[in-house]
């Protein structure tokens, strides 16, 4: 297998492997139009990455974490309805990053693989940080399963239990955040979320408990992963995109299996 083939695998394999428990999340939360955020932003990162001749990565990252603060600290000082927040927050992001980006006339980037992705390009570093980063929501994940749980089956009651609730939900869009600057790489700003939702949408028709969903979910991107890479390599089309489709017609394939009872 050439090297870039085996760093594209491994790269996609280890982010299906933690978007399905954290895209469990996003389903049951109804953060999808959060994720969409965050990805609009990570634009703006790689705009300020390019600026600061710093690894955009790096710099995909901190902002996706300080918008991610931002957005909290705004919900509890600010009356506006949360979907308006996020609106306000994604376009302004995305468009402050693409003016940014036309100001640097001596800089020459492949939006079109940021948008989209390219992984086919990951390198031995990109896949160091993808690694990296993944394990380390993994472990955090694992680590808060069940305050994330309580919060998310009844957020009233587990204030009442003594949870702090807003550290809790603070902390899964931090891992969401993270995880979407990881995989800016792979899928590209604007596929992540689908790779994060359709996923553990499948799983949700066919689970019992929140741990088959989770497990479930990363199968399903596993699998997404496998034939998407399949499709690229052989009908020549582009990866990110190719493993968003495959997603998708695992999502659609669910339907024919009989729905199991709770």
């Amino acid at each position: 297998m050439p090297d870039f083939l085996l760093n594209a695998l491994l790269a996609g394999l280890t982010l299906a492997l933690v978007a399905g428990p954290l895209g469990s999340f996003v389903v049951w939360r109804r953060m999808a139009y959060f994720g969409d955020t965050l990805s609009h932003a990570a634009l703006l990162g790689v705009a300020l990455g390019l600026m600061l001749d710093v690894s955009p990565t790096l710099t995909v990252t901190v902002g996706c974490v300080l918008l991610a603060v931002l957005l909290v600290t705004l919900q509890q000082r600010q009356p506006l309805a949360s979907d308006t927040l996020l609106g306000i927050l994604a376009h302004s992001t995305l468009s402050l990053g693409l003016v940014a980006l036309s100001f640097m006339h001596d800089v020459r980037i492949d939006l079109m693989s940021y948008l989209f992705g390219d992984l086919l390009a990951v390198s031995t570093t990109d896949l160091a940080w993808i690694i990296g980063g993944s394990a380390l929501v993994l472990a955090l994940l694992a680590w808060l399963w069940r305050p994330l749980l309580a919060i998310t089956v009844h957020e009233e009651l587990a204030r009442v239990e003594g949870l702090p609730v807003a550290a809790i939900r603070l902390a899964l869009m931090l891992l969401i955040a993270v995880v979407i600057a990881v995989a800016m790489k792979i899928v590209g700003v604007l596929l992540i979320t689908s790779l994060l939702i359709i996923p553990a949408a499948a799983a949700q028709r066919h689970a019992r408990t929140p741990e088959q969903m989770a497990v479930g979910a990363s199968l399903l991107g596993l699998m997404a992963v496998c034939c998407g890479l399949a499709l690229s390599w052989y009908q020549d089309t582009p990866a990110g995109p190719s493993i968003v489709v495959s997603a998708a017609a695992l999502f659609l394939a669910s339907f024919a299996l009989p729905k199991r009872n709770s």
